[in-house]
């Protein structure tokens, strides 16, 4: 597995969207505009998500020849697991709540939640919270270089998608905790890093445990799926104009399309400049991979399991 390509797909997605969200707050002049942006920026995501957790990472997972049965069940386990985190979040940040005595605004996905607002508290729970679901992103990255390069590249755009709108919201909060805007951009940066080092942990398991990668790609998906549905499709159900309504969706069937294409032309330029090698995997995943499907199916020895 190229550990190079997951560091530098992880440090893309986890501190390019910080980046790109601190040049999406400077450049907008209106809040109205700011929020508008935002509106399309998560139709993007919520499309790119969909596109690589249903395009890519689950075709790939059902690809090992493993029970279907028992990865749809691993699929439905990840989205309960995801449910009960945001509970657990809801609670404790609830405890806060009364604790400060006023109720905040609130951004939540993957599993937490940003409540926004000001003060140093408040801003480092935002640090905390984003650093936890960093390196769960590095996670899910490294799982698709497990796969291919190509899908590791998806997987990274997707990510680096769905992390900037609510990086923008972030770095209101920070802003408003530090009064600095480059203090909180340097702040959430730091914090994007970890993505890095998630994606590090999830190579180091992965060399290790790679007859599991069908369940870390269904996991994978589960997040995606999760976030997608859970988190940013109900953001965007309220009441727009028809023009809103169609730009909306077509920012949603974009964030589709793109995932689509480029997962497409990746995995056609992988295929041809590996060539006659695709047999011997992608440094070495695939052996466990057909390992695991040859109690299933009968395949050709040259058929690799992932493209």
């Amino acid at each position: 597995m190229d550990l190079l390509g997951i560091l530098i797909a992880t440090l893309v997605a986890g501190v390019g969207s910080v980046w790109l969200a601190a040049l999406l707050l400077r450049l907008a002049a209106r809040q109205r505009r700011l929020l508008a942006d935002r509106r399309y920026l998560l139709s993007f995501a919520a499309g790119a998500l969909l596109a690589t957790a249903f395009v890519h990472l689950l075709p790939e997972a059902f690809e090992s020849g493993m029970n279907p049965a028992l990865l749809f069940g691993v699929l439905l386990a990840g989205l309960v697991l995801f449910f009960l985190l945001d509970k657990v979040e809801l609670w404790h940040h609830g405890h806060e709540h009364a604790d400060h005595g006023h109720a905040h605004g609130q951004d939540h996905h993957h599993g937490h939640h940003h409540h926004h607002h000001g003060g140093k508290g408040g801003s480092w729970a935002v640090l905390a919270g984003d650093s936890v679901h960093c390196f769960g992103d590095g996670i899910v990255i490294a799982s698709a270089f497990a796969v291919s390069p190509a899908l590791g590249a998806v997987a990274a755009l997707a990510v680096l998608a769905h992390e900037v709108p609510h990086h923008i919201g972030d770095l209101v909060v920070l802003d408003g905790g530090t009064g600095t805007p480059r203090v909180a951009v340097l702040k959430l940066t730091l914090a994007g890093m970890v993505t890095a080092l998630g994606g590090l942990v999830g190579w180091w398991l992965l060399e290790r445990l790679q007859a599991w990668l069908p369940y870390f790609l269904v996991v994978a998906s589960s997040s995606f799926v999760y976030v997608a549905l859970a988190d940013l499709i109900p953001q965007l159900q309220t009441r727009l104009t028809k023009r809103q309504t169609a730009a909306q969706v077509s920012w949603l069937v974009a964030g589709i399309a793109i995932v689509a294409v480029v997962g497409t032309l990746a995995h056609h330029g992988h295929d041809h400049g590996h060539g006659d090698h695709d047999g011997h995997g992608h440094d070495g995943v695939t052996q466990p991979h057909d390992h695991a499907g040859e109690h299933a199916h009968d395949h050709a020895p040259a058929a690799p399991a992932f493209k």
